[in-house]
């Protein structure tokens, strides 16, 4: 484990290779699971505020299914999370080319919105739980990531150096810079 500032980071985080690989996975992540995207409240308030500008880019099914539940739910654990459409993908799900993509993520493209997506979703691999004093920050392994977890590997891209900018999204930049001259320096000494 590793431990900087709030947080708090397994090893695997820097030992497992990952490189999304969109062509391989199809972004199944935005289509798989029991719960839509984990937000944090301040995002979940966010998307109301954002929404007229998010629909133009979100298809007719998605637009539904966020009219009728809302622009975010709680899920099972109580949690702010994005709606699911027929408890299949995420509502706010678009999809291209056969590739399911973020309808959020297009609105910030086109400068429609600032906000990007929901944190959950850039920092994936990495889980947060946020405790008191300290944020754990965990590589969450999902077999439909297996083709990520395989061009990382094959390139070489560690989880922490593929979510750099969610990382510095989450923490700043001075705080990424300090962990990569941890990081830098274990190397070293191993």
């Amino acid at each position: 484990m590793v431990h900087l500032g709030r947080a708090l980071i397994s090893d695997e985080v820097f030992n497992v290779h990952f490189l999304c690989d969109l062509n391989a996975c199809k972004g199944a992540c935005c289509v798989e699971g029991e719960a839509g995207a984990p937000l944090l409240p301040e995002e979940a308030t966010l998307l109301e505020g954002l929404f007229d500008r998010i629909r133009p880019y979100l298809r007719p099914e998605g637009i539904q299914a966020i009219e009728e539940q809302g622009t975010w739910v709680f899920d099972s654990d109580g949690e702010h999370s994005t709606p699911l459409r027929e408890g299949a993908e995420c509502a706010y799900t678009v999809f291209e080319n056969g590739k399911a993509l973020c309808g959020i993520e297009r609105a910030h493209a086109d400068g429609a919105i600032d906000f990007k997506k929901p944190l959950s979703c850039h920092l994936y691999p990495i889980r947060v739980t946020r405790y008191k004093s300290f944020d754990a920050l965990n590589y969450h392994q999902w077999p439909i990531c297996a083709p990520a977890c395989s061009l990382g590997s094959q390139l070489k891209v560690t989880v922490f150096r593929f979510l750099k900018e969610p990382l510095i999204r989450l923490y700043g930049p001075e705080w990424y810079d300090q962990l990569e001259d941890m990081v830098q320096s274990r190397d070293s000494n191993s």
